[in-house]
């Protein structure tokens, strides 16, 4: 059985950059059932919602939302259940230990399909107060004008 080599996103979550400054980044295998892989090729699914927990020493990613497949002829699963993260015993306890931390949360930036599988980047992330945004938002324009006058000044 050969697979697809390579990585494509199917889903992203912006807004999480918004609201969270980003510590550290970890790559989480998903379990689906059923036809929810072919929703999820064919990008019906969504990461806006979707939150990271650790229950019973297993990650488990809540909310996120694949839309059931069309043409599945069995029955029709939630699709915001709660499914199950594959990550290695270390990564779950630095993940629970620091998701204990006030302020710091789980959370999904991507969801893609690397050789085949279905992919989960998650990130452990510390939340941003509206001053922080304020100031992100202002640098992200001020490098922007920079990098436009930059680009006209230079034109040949």
């Amino acid at each position: 059985m050969s697979r697809k080599k390579g990585i494509e996103v199917i889903a992203t979550n912006r807004q999480a950059l918004h609201e969270y400054f980003i510590l550290d980044t970890y790559e989480a295998g998903l379990v689906l059932l059923g036809a929810e892989i072919k929703s999820i090729r064919n990008k019906e699914c969504s990461l806006r919602a979707a939150f990271v927990r650790v229950v019973d020493g297993e990650a488990q990613i809540l909310n996120l939302n694949i839309k059931p497949y069309a043409f599945n002829t069995h029955t029709a699963l939630d699709p915001t259940r709660t499914r199950k993260l594959l990550l290695n015993r270390r990564e779950i306890n630095k993940l629970a230990a620091a998701s204990e931390v006030k302020g710091q949360t789980i959370v999904p930036l991507e969801l893609y399909i690397k050789d085949g599988w279905a992919k989960v980047k998650i990130a452990l992330a510390k939340g941003k107060h509206l001053f922080d945004k304020r100031k992100t938002l202002k640098d992200k324009a001020v490098a922007r004008d920079m990098e436009r006058n930059f680009k006209n000044k230079f034109k040949l």
